[in-house]
């Protein structure tokens, strides 16, 4: 064979192995097409999805009962349903901290061998009124006083007669203190013009209105208004309580209400709120406005969301709804009524006259410079004490064993329902319900038995 014969069979044999080699590729590829995709899973979500689906392949693939193959264990909640049921978690541990922190407070608020707190019941009272005063102290004394013996101070611009104080002192175990209104107190201060104060009374009486042509009432809002919790009978004292005269205590106080005030901070607290009459404080609200811009330091912002301003005035301050808390109840701060902020304004309104030339009340005093000076916390409704004054009566409305057990009052009479009421704006300010001021516990016998 010659050279060139031998060097065209090797090209020959080249050219048909390539020739083989790319059949062969094709034949891989075709075949490589014609089998189905892999699936890969780069989660454990995913991979999770892929066992389930091949599962359900399985499933259909073989005639199985369903029961014959499990579905791998079921997944982790998404994260949004574990946070809430962490939220549900932690909103039960919070509720029952809450619970038992209320438990633990009711148990110093009924503790009797504590400490007494430094508090008394004041009164303002006439000799003429021993009687209806006697019978005030005989059902605060039956509901609440004679576990707890907190003081009396009684208060009178008249000498307290023997007879007064023997009586008096027979109504209860506690101390009972008797005190004089200094005469500047109970008097005209130098800058009023009698006069007009004279003809201001006259024209009031002529329409009708309460009060409207007394003297001496007007000293008493006057004297109620900012001198009688500067008495020295009151120094050392955190908290006053106000009796009146002829009032009834119809709700067993199982509880302190001065260790409420004490325990929780509060400096005010009240069981009636209405509306005062119009044509007695014509000019009290644009005084009280003219004091709250030239003594901003002592005015709460009613920019802040804890403001009591609503209480008040239903157009940011522009002027006054005419609600306030009838203050023949409150339990109050001596501090707070003390305070260079509310003696401040007492003054400033003392200076405008309208105490003598209108007819100003001290409720509406108290009320005001309560919504102006504190904030929501500061203030409390004690819903669960009965109390009537006059034609007026609280009496609880809500839970059947307060109103059943605790109670003789008939609801149905209760002044919260009027609609010269101001409880309810109360409730809407503090965004709260009427129950959740209800701070009693119910006996054993006053629960349903499970």
């Amino acid at each position: 064979m010659t050279l060139h014969s031998r060097s065209f069979l090797t090209s020959k044999s080249i050219f048909r192995i390539v020739i083989a080699g790319v059949v062969t590729l094709c034949i891989l590829w075709i075949y490589r097409s014609s089998l189905p995709k892999n699936k890969y899973c780069n989660t454990s979500t995913d991979c999770y999805n892929l066992l389930k689906e091949k599962a359900r392949q399985f499933r259909q693939a073989l005639p199985l009962k369903p029961t014959d193959i499990s579905d791998p264990e079921p997944p982790t909640p998404p994260p949004q349903e574990q946070g809430n049921l962490d939220t549900l978690g932690t909103q039960n541990i919070t509720l029952n901290q809450e619970n038992e922190a209320l438990d633990n407070e009711y148990k110093i608020l009924t503790n009797t061998s504590l400490p007494r707190v430094k508090a008394a019941f004041v009164v303002l009272a006439r000799n003429s009124e021993l009687y209806a005063l006697r019978s005030s102290m005989r059902y605060l004394e039956a509901r609440f006083n004679n576990k707890y013996n907190y003081p009396w101070i009684f208060l009178n611009e008249q000498p307290f007669t023997e007879e007064f104080k023997r009586l008096t002192r027979m109504m209860t175990q506690s101390e009972v203190h008797y005190g004089l209104v200094p005469t500047e107190h109970w008097s005209y201060p130098d800058w009023i013009n009698q006069t007009k104060a004279a003809e201001s009374r006259k024209s009031m009486a002529d329409r009708g209105i309460v009060y409207g042509g007394s003297e001496s009432y007007r000293h008493m809002c006057r004297y109620q208004s900012g001198f009688f919790m500067m008495h020295p009978l009151l120094d050392g004292l955190d908290y006053y309580w106000r009796v009146e005269p002829g009032v009834k205590f119809s709700c067993d106080i199982d509880y302190d209400p001065f260790r409420l005030m004490q325990e929780r901070n509060i400096k005010y607290g009240f069981t009636i709120a209405l509306r005062e009459y119009r044509a007695t404080i014509p000019t009290l609200w644009q005084t009280t406005v003219e004091y709250a811009k030239s003594h901003p330091q002592y005015i709460y912002p009613r920019t802040r969301p804890d403001s009591l301003l609503r209480l008040v005035s239903h157009d940011n301050g522009w002027s006054y709804n005419l609600c306030h808390f009838w203050s023949n109840f409150e339990i109050a701060s001596v501090k707070f009524m003390r305070s260079e902020g509310y003696q401040s304004y007492f003054r400033y309104l003392d200076k405008a006259g309208g105490f003598f030339y209108e007819r100003w009340g001290d409720a509406p005093v108290h009320s005001i410079a309560t919504a102006l000076m504190l904030k929501k916390s500061d203030v409390h409704w004690f819903y669960d004490i009965g109390y009537k004054h006059d034609n007026f009566e609280h009496c609880p409305m809500e839970e059947k064993w307060l109103v059943n057990s605790k109670c003789y009052c008939d609801p149905a009479t209760s002044f919260d329902v009027n609609p010269g009421s101001c409880t309810n704006l109360f409730l809407e300010v503090m965004e709260r319900s009427a129950s959740s001021y209800i701070v009693t516990r119910p006996d054993k016998d006053d629960l349903p038995s499970s």
